[in-house]
């Protein structure tokens, strides 16, 4: 994969509101994590174009350390429970046992395509150990998903949630650029059903497809996750930009909005979106 910082002045933009200049748009990706109150020692964030090649990372060693995957691993997760027929398909439905949640949407019934976007821990763990752990790891594997570790028999309902399946910011891109390719070896058919359930806004001319992750286990720090890729069909720089960005988290104040919030300026500052 090339690497480079990103390094263009953007300049500042024209437009006026209350007869005040915007602020003056970032130049680096390291800019966008200061904006945010974070230091690329406490946050990473990778941008990788998929037409070219090009990549913009923040600096330091944290784009290449690995970090407990948490509900990004949902991702590969849909993609292993689609093609092996674990589940039947985004509208499979799965009872609510009655047990109350730490998220309201959690508390009831509800499809496999809802459970993705409400990020549904319980129905992942009804869903993995269908699968199995041998099953789980040749996937992760064949995907080069992190470590693709999924710990022994009686972690088949946790090890993406504490551990130890862990990755990298730059894997999870590599990752996802097979993705948004179709270049992973999967069915026409899991692709068809996947993506669309992996859908999380779009706008004239773009579609943002992303998942968030949440790592929380008790005495360590929290670490908090925004991965997915961008199809950008209109705008200067038209294109298919994927992205992963984690950062240190403090659990009792986790700032969960501010992981899309540095995507989000992350695109800006590449060109991906105005």
């Amino acid at each position: 994969m090339i690497r480079h910082v990103v390094g263009f002045a953007l300049g500042l933009t024209a437009l006026m509101s209350a007869c005040q200049a915007m602020p003056e748009r970032p130049e680096t990706l390291d800019d966008v994590l200061v904006a945010q109150g974070l230091t690329p020692e406490t946050a990473a964030l990778v941008i990788y174009r998929l037409e070219d090649g090009d990549t913009w990372e923040t600096s330091g060693d944290r784009p290449e350390s690995r970090f407990v995957a948490a509900s990004t691993s949902k991702i590969p997760h849909t993609l292993i429970a689609l093609e092996t027929g674990a589940v039947t398909g985004p509208d499979e439905w799965f009872e609510w046992d009655g047990e109350t949640r730490f998220s309201p949407g959690w508390n009831e019934s509800q499809s496999f395509a809802t459970a993705f976007q409400r990020s549904t821990v319980w129905i992942y763990q009804a869903v993995t150990p269908r699968i199995g752990s041998a099953v789980l790891h040749d996937w992760l594997e064949r995907f080069d998903y992190g470590n693709a570790d999924v710990g022994s028999k009686s972690d088949i309902q946790t090890y993406w949630l504490k551990g130890p399946l862990a990755i990298s910011a730059r894997e999870q891109v590599a990752f996802l650029a097979r993705l948004s390719a179709h270049t992973l070896p999967l069915s026409a058919r899991t692709y068809e059903l996947a993506i669309p359930m992996m859908q999380a806004d779009q706008g004239e001319g773009w579609t943002l497809y992303a998942k968030t992750g949440w790592k929380h286990v008790e005495g360590e720090t929290d670490i908090g996750w925004y991965v997915g890729w961008l199809e950008q069909t209109d705008g200067p720089a038209p294109g298919t930009y994927v992205f992963a960005m984690n950062m240190d988290m403090d659990a009792a104040n986790p700032a969960l909005e501010k992981r899309k919030t540095v995507v989000h300026e992350g695109l800006i500052a590449v060109g991906a979106l105005e």
